[in-house]
């Protein structure tokens, strides 16, 4: 009966590992799309620029 405790802290530690991780990826995906759309509105700047010359 000694294991129970054992098994309940790693569980615990994998829950808090599992939890970091996932707020990692968060935090990666939102820069990822922070830095993803800076680059569409350049593009699109861009294209209404090019248009505006043609008028």
């Amino acid at each position: 009966m000694s294991f129970l405790p054992l098994l309940f802290y790693l569980l615990i530690i994998l829950f808090i590992v599992s939890f970091v991780l996932f707020i990692r990826r968060l935090l990666i995906n939102s820069s990822a799309k922070v830095v993803h759309n800076a680059e569409i509105n350049k593009k699109l700047d861009r294209v209404i620029e090019l248009l505006e010359k043609q008028d």
